[in-house]
């Protein structure tokens, strides 16, 4: 379950996110690509609030193809990021749709 994210829980350095969707069991991100993205061009990390976490994604490597711009969309599972299905999330990406 998406959360809205207070002021002190967003960081407008991190990538801009197109979209974020929850799932049965996985969190799926959309960034702006060239083409490229890839999975394991992102980390990520967790923190843990009293009743929700905190889940930032970074870019590990800048893309260096040269396509078109437009939208790379990664999932990532529950379990993978240390979740679990629906506990109440906050992303601290940035959401930018027009990115």
């Amino acid at each position: 379950m998406l959360l809205p994210a207070s002021p002190e829980e967003t960081w407008a350095e991190l990538e801009p996110l197109v979209i974020v969707e929850t799932g049965a069991d996985s969190l799926t991100i959309g960034v702006r690509s060239r083409g490229c993205a890839a999975k394991a061009d992102f980390v990520f990390r967790v923190d843990r609030k009293a009743d929700h976490a905190v889940v930032a994604f970074a870019r590990r490597r800048l893309e260096t193809c040269k396509g078109p711009v437009g939208q790379g969309t990664l999932k990532f599972g529950y379990d993978e990021l240390g979740l679990t299905p629906g506990e109440p999330v906050v992303i601290a990406n940035p959401l930018s749709p027009s990115a």
